[in-house]
């Protein structure tokens, strides 16, 4: 697996890394042998330290864990556990998933899609405009809207992800493990694309274009 270690104002020596890598390594051995990459960032705020730890594991199966502790070492452990917490617990479901794969029913191949992120744009103060322009219908030099909705001089970053094709419980299994507030996915049933998120109550949310 690869493992890139970053750090925020925040030292990462070789005796982190070393540590970072026993961990996720003890981790992911448990549970999967097909993870590919992490990440680990560690952040300082005051008196604490922060880690994100950010694991792909291939299918579009992406886990997130986060801790905090007095030290570097501590706030990884804390993030890694709470990884170990979250397998633990959909362990079976998984398991169940990865037999569906071998035969049981369609496999969960995904498609490549784009992930885009968009600069938020910002206010736009109020325009004056000249009552005589008004009058005479001459507003020529205001710009006119991009015809795809979007000026794509405002992306600020794109990267492929993956679409897998999923039971609704598999992707709300996806969208917990990777800390995701929304997931798309193809419903392995219907074949359509659908998309679960989670609602400011705590409850998940499905859309499905059938509207069953």
């Amino acid at each position: 697996m690869h493992i890139v270690v970053a750090g925020k104002q925040v030292e990462t020596g070789e005796a982190l890394k070393v540590h970072v890598a026993e961990g996720l390594n003890t981790v992911t051995k448990k549970y999967f042998d097909h993870a590919l990459e992490a990440y680990v960032t560690f952040s300082k705020n005051r008196a604490f330290f922060a880690c994100t730890v950010d694991i792909h594991a291939g299918r579009g199966l992406s886990l997130r864990g986060e801790g905090e502790g007095p030290d570097a070492h501590r706030a990884f452990d804390e993030a890694a556990s709470h990884i170990a917490k979250r397998l633990r617990r959909y362990r079976r479901r998984m398991n169940e998933h990865s037999r569906a794969q071998a035969g049981d029913r369609l496999p969960a191949t995904a498609e490549t899609a784009r992930s885009v992120i968009l600069a938020q744009a910002p206010d736009e103060p109020d325009e004056t405009i000249d009552p005589d322009i008004l009058l005479d219908g001459l507003i020529e030099d205001r710009p006119q809207p991009k015809a795809n909705g979007h000026d794509e001089n405002h992306i600020i970053a794109e990267t492929p992800t993956e679409i897998a094709r999923l039971s609704v419980s598999e992707a709300v299994m996806r969208m917990d493990l990777g800390h995701l507030p929304v997931m798309m996915f193809r419903n392995q049933d219907s074949g359509q694309l659908n998309v679960v998120y989670r609602r400011q109550d705590g409850n998940v949310g499905w859309i499905d274009p059938q509207g069953r």
